[in-house]
């Protein structure tokens, strides 16, 4: 060996072993930059690239961490090494895949396949069953990712490597969540965990499962345990010297702090997250915190700024829903909101997204006047959030179905439930959940006519809402505390005709159906009056559960209204051989308007017409076949009706069949 030789060797060594320690104890900075230095001096062997790989990482440089695994796939390559080639084009895949670049990620996986061709099967086939995996629940094919997943773990488990046995137990485990086996899923990613929470790991797979962990108890809106996981990153993050991670768990940590109601601190820690992830080209966390700081925005009433940040979000792959569709609401267009979260609910079949999708339906649907669609929505809801029992999702299904019974018109059925839900949010913390169910609770209470229940819980959700500056709420809830004052007024007199159905014998014919068949039969009843009501602008007053009170301005649409229900009624029997039968009765007069109720005799009058009225049978007063013109007056009989002193004239209406 030469002089000159020897000189240059030792300083390499030295170099490198100051690196490999640097690496051991993480002091990142240093190894980067012990080992950058060395390679200037001769070219770094595989395993000391890919450690450079790694510092790399956990100093932000992206772009030499990518050289540096291109590097050692060719000096592996070179040593011979297909094994290790390969494995490492697999990591260099996956990074780039989750990065947006899939073109060039495919092209790594090609490159990949190729080097492991006619090798014994190792751990490398198992990053390349993940590979697969990923590259297949991509392209839609679940069953093929479910299985690819399935060898990954069998690799990994038989072939000692508890880098890949940890990643393999994350991705299947999220497959399985995803398709509906949410507790043998959940058991995969937590074997994954116990393995970081041992130091088993490499770093880098040590803040890949603790993040899969997060997300997954965050999916699964399993509040509590998204905090103790969320904890326990961070405690590693600082005992490791990790700055990679921290960005993922910042952002995780934030949703917790916007969920329990300081928004501004939420939002603030949520772009510092941004801008740090931003660094490290971490697509999908990225988005996830853009989305985060998006539905901030639109709870602050800034649509215009959440509608930007949505728009980036989904350039980064991740959904603007349901956040873009609540502010299309939030704008008033119903019509464009249903739209929206409809397609979105329609394309996704990952049942736990779907439980972020599915409140926001039923909220839209509602509004929209589409009760079949809220019925659906609710009920699926409370499907899958019933398969992982917590607060958060308990609360969620119970919000839900309040706002459904709410407006199938049964509000003491809606106060149990929004109860329910209130309960729900104050376990987990979440204030501004728990205004909105107020809300909805007062709505509820007045229907109910406890006054000063509801006065209670409007006045409580104001201040909830002016204390977390939420200006599109509490415009709702001032509109609300408005109607009440309205109510409460001195009563209006308004000249309507009165209308109420009924349907005879339903406890007979529910109980000779079944619960089931005749929960369908009640549901289309239901659907079919209001939109018959509807079409002839009659206002539902309120719905008793076998029938409607309903007002209409003018005697002949509720004539005709009363005539179609009949038909439509005929006409279902014919089909399905159902035989529902329904009274109606019709009655117009002057009474007392209080809000939307109205009081008096008339209304009374019109109550007993109907309930004097046979099964299938129609009957109006003389006085609303007056003013509704009839032709040809069918004729009347003297009818006496209880509570009513005077006798009332009557008639049977006939319609067409």
């Amino acid at each position: 060996m030469t002089a000159s030789s020897a000189d240059t060797t030792a300083p390499t060594e030295d170099l490198l072993t100051k690196a490999r320690a640097a690496s051991e104890r993480h002091a990142w900075q240093e190894a980067f930059d012990a080992f950058t230095s060395s390679d200037q001096v001769a070219p770094l062997g595989g395993a000391d690239l890919e450690s450079l790989a790694e510092s790399a990482f956990f100093v932000a440089d992206i772009d030499a961490r990518e050289r540096a695994r291109e590097r050692a796939i060719k000096a592996y390559t070179v040593a011979g090494d297909r094994t290790r080639a390969g494995a490492v084009a697999l990591g260099l895949a996956l990074d780039l895949s989750f990065e947006g670049r899939s073109s060039i990620a495919s092209a790594w996986l090609a490159r990949a396949t190729r080097l492991l061709e006619g090798e014994a099967e190792s751990y490398a086939h198992g990053y390349l069953a993940l590979a697969r995996s990923h590259a297949a629940q991509t392209s839609g094919d679940f069953e093929e990712a479910l299985r690819q997943g399935e060898e990954a773990v069998r690799i990994g488990t038989t072939g000692g490597d508890a880098d890949l046995q940890a990643i393999a137990l994350v991705l299947l485990g999220g497959l399985k969540i995803g398709a509906g086996e949410t507790a043998g899923g959940l058991a995969l990613i937590e074997e994954a965990a116990v393995s970081a929470v041992n130091d088993e790991l490499t770093p880098y797979l040590t803040g890949v499962t603790y993040c899969a962990m997060i997300s997954a108890c965050r999916d699964l809106n399993d509040v509590q345990r998204a905090s103790e996981w969320t904890e326990a990153t961070e405690r590693w993050c600082e005992r490791s010297s990790v700055s990679g991670f921290p960005g993922v768990c910042r952002v995780h940590r934030a949703e917790i702090v916007a969920l329990n109601g300081d928004w501004p601190r939420a939002a603030s820690e949520l772009e510092r997250a941004t801008q740090e992830l931003a660094r490290y080209r971490a697509v999908p966390p990225l988005a996830d915190g853009l989305y985060a700081i998006a539905e901030i925005r639109l709870r602050m009433g800034q649509l215009d700024a959440a509608e930007e940040l949505l728009r980036q979000a989904n350039e980064k792959g991740h959904s603007p829903q349901p956040a873009l569709a609540l502010i299309r609401l939030a704008r008033g267009d119903a019509r464009a909101a249903s739209s929206s979260i409809d397609t979105a609910v329609a394309e996704t079949l990952d049942v736990w997204a779907r439980t972020r999708l599915l409140p926001a339906q039923v909220e839209i649907a509602l509004a929209a006047g589409r009760l079949p669609t809220a019925q659906a929505a609710a009920e699926e809801l409370a499907r899958i959030l019933a398969t992982h029992d917590s607060p958060a999702a308990r609360a969620k299904a119970a919000d839900a179905a309040g706002r459904v019974q709410l407006a199938e018109g049964h509000p003491a059925e809606a106060i149990r439930e929004l109860r329910g839900a209130i309960v729900g949010w104050r376990e987990v913390g979440a204030p501004y959940e728990i205004a909105r169910d107020r809300l909805l609770l007062a709505t509820a209470l007045q229907a109910t006519k406890d006054d000063d229940a509801a006065d209670l819980e409007l006045s409580t959700a104001r201040s909830e809402f002016e204390r977390l500056g939420a200006p599109l709420d509490l415009v709702a809830v001032e509109a609300a505390i408005q109607a009440v004052a309205e109510r409460r007024a001195a009563p209006s007199q308004a000249r309507k005709t009165f209308v109420f159905t009924d349907i005879v014998g339903s406890t007979s014919l529910a109980e000779l159906l079944g619960d089931e068949a005749w929960e369908q039969l009640l549901r289309w009843h239901d659907e079919a009056l209001r939109a018959i009501f509807a079409r002839r602008g009659g206002e539902v007053v309120n719905s008793t559960g076998d029938g409607f009170f309903v007002v209409f301005d003018e005697a002949a649409a509720a004539v005709d209204s009363a005539r179609q229900i009949q038909s439509a009624l005929a006409e279902h029997r014919l089909e399905s051989g159902a035989a529902i039968a329904v009274r109606i009765g019709l009655h117009t007069a002057a009474a007392s308007r209080h809000g939307r109720d109205y009081t008096g005799i008339g209304v009374n009058v019109a109550a007993r017409v109907a309930a004097l009225a046979d099964g299938g049978e129609v009957l109006a007063t003389e006085a609303t076949l007056a003013e509704a013109g009839l032709s040809e007056i069918p004729t009347l009989r003297e009818a006496t009706l209880r509570g009513v002193s005077t006798p009332v004239r009557v008639a049977p209406l006939v319609w067409p069949t």
